[in-house]
């Protein structure tokens, strides 16, 4: 706790800089935040370097610490692009302000994620002068490819042929009440409806699109779920629909003979991504039959990431929360309704066990005002600090 407290004016002054600097997914470009870490991790003697996408695109930096003995690589991870500001008048302070007031780190990552991409690249300097007697090696991945749901960080690190496949990660999600060990997956997809085109003010009835395409809303939206599962099931939460874009036609003139939906089906061990093309084709097949239309109703898959799950005693959760107990810390094992980057890492040949929270608490997170609290922030070090070397010491 003393090194950590330590270490936690560094780690602020460093996620300062990042949150001064936009990194909106999809929106800001993402050298310059980039661009404060190299300078820093190059100022430390930390080895890193740029990640890139089959475009070329820059997606994330690397920072890779070989142990001087055999063992498994552990990979801590935090992103540094961020949600969108959103209304930027209901701040009541800048978007990027990173200013400390009354024991809270103030701005857009704040809480996700940029106080943990700093406070690991501190536990990497922490570990460099003790390389030789760990066993394994270190990576940090530090992400800017999160929001856009993309994850092409994360997506580059896998496929990078020179980095070692982690035996697990730890993904620095905000949040002290628990170790999430687990997600609901997903299954997406666009759907095309289409009708016959004509003028408003026709005298001869027509259907729209827009029409047809508001029916398969009611029929999604009524689709028959599991309920809740019973209490002491293993995965707690049941999975969920929602219809989450809606395109289709323009002015007022024009009966519209196109129309589009975006549905988002989370799924579970219980209802998998076959369950959930099943559901949504089934609601399909309804609507042409109800409402025909010239073309029957276009299904696209857009992305399917399976559920995953850890149980408590499984590395590296174990690790992370033997840490937190060791500190005093009372936390709980979760399995969370979103999806994240363990359940891309659950879908890799052979699946990597991953976490995916446990940080500092937090307000605003994607919303107005974000927030991290300070005052927690030498026990969360302290505990990735514990966990890493537990993992990194394990024969």
């Amino acid at each position: 706790m003393a090194h950590a407290a330590a270490r936690s004016a560094s780690v602020i002054e460093l996620a300062q800089e990042l949150i001064r600097r936009p990194s909106r997914g999809g929106i800001d470009a993402y050298t310059p935040v980039l661009a404060v870490l190299e300078d820093w991790l190059s100022g430390h003697g930390l080895p890193h370097r740029r990640l890139h996408d089959e475009a070329g695109h820059l997606v994330g930096l690397l920072i890779e610490i070989a142990g001087g003995r055999p063992g498994q690589w552990w990979t801590l991870d935090a992103c540094v692009d961020t949600a969108s500001f959103g209304d930027e008048e209901a701040w009541t302070f800048p978007p990027t302000a990173a200013d400390v007031v009354g024991g809270w780190l103030r701005g857009r990552g704040a809480a996700d994620s940029k106080l943990a991409a700093a406070a690991f690249c501190h536990i990497a300097a922490d570990l460099l002068p003790r390389a030789g007697t760990l066993h394994g090696g270190l990576a940090v991945l530090l992400d800017v490819d999160e929001h856009t749901g993309g994850f092409g960080g994360a997506r580059a690190y896998l496929a990078d042929p020179d980095a070692a496949i982690p035996a697990g990660v730890m993904i620095g999600y905000p949040g002290m009440d628990d170790v999430v060990v687990g997600g609901r997956g997903l299954w997406r997809a666009t759907l095309t409806v289409s009708a016959e085109a004509g003028h408003s003010g026709s005298s001869r009835s027509v259907l729209g699109a827009v029409s047809r395409a508001a029916r398969l809303v009611q029929l999604l939206d009524t689709a028959d779920l599991p309920g809740l599962p019973p209490a002491g099931a293993e995965f707690g939460l049941p999975p969920k629909l929602s219809v989450t874009a809606f395109h289709g036609g323009e002015g007022f003139s024009v009966v519209a003979d196109r129309c589009e939906l975006n549905v988002d089906v989370r799924t579970t061990p219980a209802f998998d991504a076959h369950d959930a093309e099943t559901l949504v084709r089934k609601a399909v097949a309804e609507l042409d039959a109800e409402l025909p239309g010239p073309a029957p109703t276009r299904i696209t898959p857009i992305a399917c990431w399976p559920p995953f799950q850890l149980r408590p005693h499984e590395q590296p959760a174990a690790a992370l929360m033997d840490a937190a107990a060791f500190m005093g810390l009372t936390v709980r094992a979760k399995t969370a309704g979103p999806s994240n980057i363990g359940n891309l890492l659950a879908g890799q040949a052979g699946g990597i066990p991953a976490t995916a929270g446990f940080g500092v608490p937090y307000e605003g997170l994607h919303g107005i005002d974000e927030r991290a609290s300070l005052a927690e922030l030498p026990q969360v070090y302290a505990v990735y600090h514990r966990a890493v070397l537990e993992l990194l010491n394990a024969r």
